[in-house]
């Protein structure tokens, strides 16, 4: 046992990701005495992540899945992180939306008078197209939305629970985990529960490896893009997002086969062919990423107990909408965890058991 850690927690959550971060904070901020365990030398799709979070998604424009409770929770959760660990975390910004076709224009217009829709549009006029931007059929602004500089979060969460004696950046692995009684012991130190929040990496975990994952692979390239302005993001089948000055962040793919951290050329050459129809400027590409984001089958959360230990749980499942997500339902399973209030069927991993116990 490290020299600084006590000899009791109440949970130790396993992952610093988006999640494990979340819930480490809502655990901390209800009273309870937490241990975030996370080995960095493995790959984590939290740094890689652009963050953006995006009211109004897809081809057809549907509202995001519980937008108008997931997102004000979320702006809430990350502009107090801000004050508490005073660093810039969140970036209000709106998404400009090309349209592709006068098919399109017509269409989309048309859903503005839906008013779950039109709350998250702010404009369609002419004057809002980023000038770098190449769009003859104009498009729309969609506000309530931004992007979270996750880097920034985990490594100033991380640094703040470390001078806490509430960090340990060590290997973790199931097998040494021994239930005694109503407790569970790691590495000679006492918890009630264990949360595990591994994202990807939770396939590999025997006690949850049954529930339904569908990973899913995505690249995202660095560019820098001439003559930029403003902060505006631009979502047209990929999204164009300025990070400081002229650096930006264009993605995402999306791959469900050869899951690995690997960046690949097809993905590149995917990107940039997405990428030089809406540009009217010149770019360059300075570097590349991948991560797996940890998807579940039905696209919802996988939140809960483990059906044969009571010690231990599981926090996952955020896909790609970890930034709304994560905050939202980390207070749900603190909830839950602390205060025993119920989770809700459409995360609760009960929804699964039947493949457990089949």
């Amino acid at each position: 046992m490290t020299a600084n850690l006590d000899s009791f927690y109440d949970y130790l959550i396993v992952g610093q990701g988006i999640a494990g971060t979340s819930l480490a904070w809502h655990l901390h901020n209800s009273g309870k005495k937490v241990l975030l365990v996370n080995d960095s030398s493995l790959p984590s799709s939290s740094k890689v992540a652009a963050g953006i979070f995006n009211p109004l998604t897809g081809k057809k424009l549907v509202k995001t899945w519980l937008a108008g409770d997931i997102f004000p929770y979320a702006q809430n959760f990350y502009s107090g992180l801000e004050k508490k660990l005073d660093a810039e975390i969140l970036h209000e910004a709106s998404i400009f939306r090309p349209f592709r076709s006068i098919e399109e224009q017509n269409s989309y217009l048309s859903r503005t008078s839906d008013p779950g829709i039109s709350t998250y549009i702010q404009d369609t006029k002419l004057e809002i197209i980023p000038e770098h931007v190449h769009t003859p059929y104009g498009g729309m602004e969609v506000i309530q939305s931004g992007w979270v500089d996750l880097p920034v979060l985990l490594d100033k969460s991380r640094e703040y629970f470390l001078e806490n004696n509430q960090y340990l950046d060590s290997p973790f692995a199931a097998d040494d985990l021994i239930f005694s009684g109503e407790h569970v012991i790691w590495k000679n130190i006492t918890f009630d529960k264990v949360i595990l929040c591994q994202g990807y990496l939770a396939k590999d975990n025997k006690y949850f490896r049954w529930l339904p994952f569908t990973p899913v692979k995505g690249e995202i390239l660095e560019v820098q893009i001439e003559k930029i302005t403003g902060s505006q993001i631009v979502n047209q089948g990929i999204f164009i997002l300025p990070v400081t000055g002229s650096t930006c962040r264009i993605g995402a793919t999306y791959s469900w086969e050869n899951l690995n951290w690997d960046v690949t050329e097809s993905a590149r050459e995917e990107l940039e062919e997405k990428l030089k129809p809406i540009l009217k400027v010149p770019y360059s590409i300075t570097g590349q990423s991948a991560g797996i984001r940890p998807s579940s089958h039905d696209r919802r959360p996988l939140l809960g107990i483990h059906p044969d230990h009571p010690q231990l749980g599981i926090f996952n499942g955020l896909g790609t909408k970890g930034v709304t997500l994560a905050p939202f339902f980390a207070n749900q399973f603190s909830e839950y965890l602390v205060e025993h209030k119920e989770l809700s069927d459409a995360v609760n991993i009960k929804r699964y058991f039947s493949l457990y116990f089949r």
